[in-house]
């Protein structure tokens, strides 16, 4: 199992820390090897057992390898026998290449080292030079239970397995950079000694608990009643890429991983790490519409946003490049010398002129769609190759779901600020509201003081198309439908007064009836301005208010009374049949135009994109603005122009079937005209945010 990399501790002063509370007494010594090859080495091994006689003639002569060891230089003094001895513990097919070292017990001390070890670990005094993922506790509580599992072992033959997975960090010499090496420390040359009575025998059933709680344990066996006599063996595998991969997938969950300087530069010595080149330097990109939004290693300042203070170029001033052959081909693009690179353009120019030679340029995808670049360069050509492309398709994937997290980010904020100046926006322009938010954003993170304000956007050279379908004689028929509301209202009304006066002929009732008479006769004639507002208001001031009184006139006068307030349309308090006879039709008619339009304009926009808005008043109208201006890529033909206008022609002629089609469902019988106006001159349009 690995450990995460974390903030690590020197562990030379670990060890120097924890040096005097180490309980139990060590000595070095090379018996238990000794041991090995004198009793366990096959003496009647035709090899094996001649190699043991020649070993243990040569011991004879050096009767002080024997004894524990205080002095190295008995080591060294028996340097070609002491390897012979270890040949055993580290087997010499691989003794360049291991990273392995025999150590004081319990101690990072090492005596006897392999020459990858000796390069990488020790340091004077042959004291490990390294960092671990461990603090001071830690560390010692390890120690201690790998001592413990020793003496449980050799003094009462139970084994206790101490499994705990240590990394040690350490600086390559040669490059500078963190190497992470996963170790394992082999105590099987390590006796534990008794030093007088041997404590009383173990409860098997209670050591799980003994071994959780150390002082528990110490109390039980102390440690001063045993001494660590032998050598531990240690082995280092190395797990850089292991670590660094786990790092970064760490590292870029957090969305402030390519936004903040500090931790982008972290990012690039993760890399360098990665791929063992000191001099790498990484380069990220995000690609938003027309937009390469450009990320450096380290040298802008910190933002809030994603890509705030980025660099923002159009693409095509990357057409040509190495950037656009990687997009073509779908896959990293690797030019070892830049230098000898023919078919430089600007781009390539302004990458040597950094002093880059080495180039690695990588498309990122997130769902099949391009959404970024990713660049290592490095001044040394040829300091990345093809070898290096199975690593960078490791942490390819990485990157794309950081940048798509941060793009969405910025999506997110756009379109606030967008919702925040604009009404709704028509799809086809949205990328020009977008660039304008992210122009605005760069203005600001330039350092100019002014306040996120987006800046005016103008399409020229736009042609408009309208078109309209219009019922015709809509006022008229709205018109007749509010003065027959009003007369059937009115004489309702004066159906009222009559029957009253005719219960009681009261002077006030003929009054009433004669004025109501009066209103018919003028609404006859014509409904003026304004005529509808004083009849609703005569009826409710002088007549209706008198209702709840007139039904005690009768039971005639109640059943008219009855008959004048169910005829009214409760929410508004009026008679309202012929104007929502009249309504019914006018919204069926723009549905069904609204509604066709809509699906065909789904089609047109498919044909060629376009600016399209529809209004639906007595009828439905319709403008289009189309050019290159609203285009993104600005590709545009006349051809696009008179497809349009062709497609206006048919889509006039369906509005015209439907609206035939509709006449027999009118409860008001209404016509419809249409109508498009032809214009050939562009003109320019603006957005005014203010409406």
């Amino acid at each position: 199992m690995s450990v995460p990399i974390v903030p690590s501790s020197d562990l030379q002063s670990l060890i120097a820390a924890t040096a005097t509370e180490f309980p139990f007494k060590v000595e070095l010594s090379l018996g238990p090897l000794i041991d090995f090859w004198t009793k366990e080495m096959p003496r009647a091994h035709p090899v094996k057992g001649v190699l043991a006689r020649m070993v243990e003639e040569e011991l004879r002569k050096a009767p002080e390898l024997r004894e524990p060891i205080e002095d190295l230089s008995v080591v060294a003094r028996h340097q070609q026998l002491v390897d012979v001895l270890m040949a055993v513990v580290f087997a010499p097919t691989f003794w360049e290449q291991e990273y392995g070292a025999a150590m004081i017990p319990f101690h990072l001390r090492a005596f006897f080292a392999s020459p990858s070890f000796e390069r990488m670990f020790k340091g004077e005094d042959g004291f490990l030079r390294a960092r671990v993922n461990a603090d001071l506790m830690t560390v010692a509580t390890v120690r201690l239970r790998y001592a413990y599992a020793v003496v449980l072992r050799r003094v009462y033959g139970v084994e206790v397995e101490v499994d705990v997975p240590v990394v040690f960090t350490v600086t390559d010499p040669e490059t500078g950079l963190d190497r992470h090496f996963k170790t394992h420390f082999d105590s099987r040359f390590v006796d534990a000694v008794p030093v007088g009575a041997v404590p009383p025998h173990l409860d098997r059933e209670r050591l799980p608990a003994h071994l959780a709680d150390l002082q528990a344990l110490m109390a039980l066996l102390p440690p001063d009643r045993f001494v660590l006599r032998g050598f531990t063996v240690l082995r280092a595998v190395e797990v850089t890429d292991q670590e660094v991969l786990s790092s970064l997938k760490r590292d870029l969950i957090d969305k402030e991983s390519i936004i903040s300087t500090a931790r982008f530069q972290g990012l690039q010595e993760k890399l360098r790490t990665l791929f063992r080149r000191p001099k790498l330097r990484l380069g990220l990109a995000a690609i938003d519409g027309d937009q390469v939004l450009m990320l450096n290693s380290g040298d802008r300042l910190e933002h809030s946003c994603i890509f705030a203070d980025s660099t923002h170029h159009p693409v095509s001033e990357f057409e040509g490049s190495i950037y656009a052959r990687a997009v073509k081909q779908g896959q990293p693009l690797i030019v070892e010398d830049l230098a000898a690179y023919s078919s430089r353009t600007h781009v390539e120019e302004e990458i040597l002129r950094i002093g880059a030679r080495n180039v690695v340029v990588a498309p990122l995808y997130y769902q099949e769609k391009l959404i970024g670049m990713l660049d290592l360069a490095s001044p040394e050509p040829g300091d990345l190759n093809a070898t290096h492309l199975p690593k960078l398709q490791e942490v390819m994937p990485l990157f794309s779901m950081a940048v798509q997290r941060s793009k969405e980010e910025l999506d997110s904020r756009i379109q606030a600020f967008i919702k925040e100046k604009c009404t709704a926006i028509h799809p086809s322009v949205e990328w020009r509201f977008r660039k304008a938010v992210l122009n605005s954003i760069e203005r600001q993170g330039a350092g100019t003081g002014t306040a996120l304000e987006m800046e005016p956007i103008v399409f020229g050279d736009v042609y408009p198309l309208y078109g309209l379908s219009d019922i015709r004689g809509s006022s008229t028929q709205r018109t007749l439908a509010i003065q027959a509301d009003l007369l059937a209202q009115l004489t309702l009304a004066r159906d009222v007064l009559r029957v009253a006066h005719h219960a009681r002929p009261l002077p006030a009732l003929d009054e009433l009836a004669y004025r109501t008479d009066k209103r018919i006769a003028e609404i006859e004639m014509s409904l003026n301005s304004g005529a509808e507002v004083t009849v609703i208001a005569f009826l409710r001031n002088e007549i209706e208010s008198l209702f709840d009184h007139l039904q005690g006139f009768g039971a005639d006068a109640r059943a008219k009374v009855e008959a004048y307030r169910a005829a009214l349309e409760p929410r508004l308090g009026t008679v309202y049949q012929r104007r929502k006879a009249f309504e019914e039709s006018v919204t069926l008619i723009n549905e069904a135009i609204s509604s066709y339009l809509d699906m065909e304009e789904q089609t047109s926009q498919a044909m060629f994109p376009h600016y399209f808005e529809r209004q639906k008043t007595d009828g439905v109208d319709y403008s289009i603005y189309v050019g290159g201006s609203l285009i993104e890529d600005g590709a545009f033909d006349p051809l696009y122009l008179r497809n349009l206008r062709l497609w206006q022609l048919m889509v006039t002629c369906g509005v015209t079937l439907r609206t035939e089609r509709l006449k027999d469902r009118l409860a008001v019988p209404l016509e419809t005209a249409h109508l498009i106006l032809a214009q050939h001159m562009p003109l320019s349009i603006r957005f005014r945010f203010d409406e």
